[in-house]
């Protein structure tokens, strides 16, 4: 009787730990390909701008509403796409990881310091795993 409460209470702690290890999704640090670090003047720019953009008329017209300087760059969106982070103080670095259910968190660091306008980050990472950009599809690609 006894061995069967030590066995009972072992399947129950193995049980305990795979929904654990399960529930934790292990997060691994994605390299940003490539970085373009700016400031934008109208704060309004900055509202519904997407976590992530997956072709090159997107990201043109972020390009040219945000005017940035320079010619828009160019990305292998088949292989790549663009994370984009914003914040009102006055430096911002962006990080990101990306889970094994394949959602991409991107983190933005900033300054508490407040200042008119925006800061932002935009950056190119490897599109290899990521079904998700913090927890929402990737957006669909432009039509037009």
């Amino acid at each position: 009787m006894k061995r069967m409460k030590v066995v009972g209470v072992l399947v129950a702690l193995a049980i305990t730990a795979v929904l654990v290890s399960e529930a934790r999704a292990e997060k691994k640090a994605v390299k940003l390909v490539k970085e373009w670090i700016g400031s934008v003047e109208d704060e309004a720019l900055a509202k519904d701008v997407p976590a992530a953009i997956v072709d090159a008329k997107a990201l043109e017209r972020l390009w040219k509403a945000w005017k940035i300087e320079g010619k828009v760059p160019a990305v292998d969106f088949k292989e790549h796409l663009v994370i984009i982070t914003t914040t009102s103080g006055s430096k911002l670095r962006v990080s990101a990881t990306l889970d094994d259910k394949g959602n991409l968190e991107v983190l933005g660091l900033a300054t508490r310091d407040m200042r008119p306008g925006f800061r932002y980050v935009i950056a190119v990472v490897s599109r290899a795993g990521i079904k998700t950009v913090n927890g929402k599809n990737l957006p669909k690609e432009s039509l037009s």
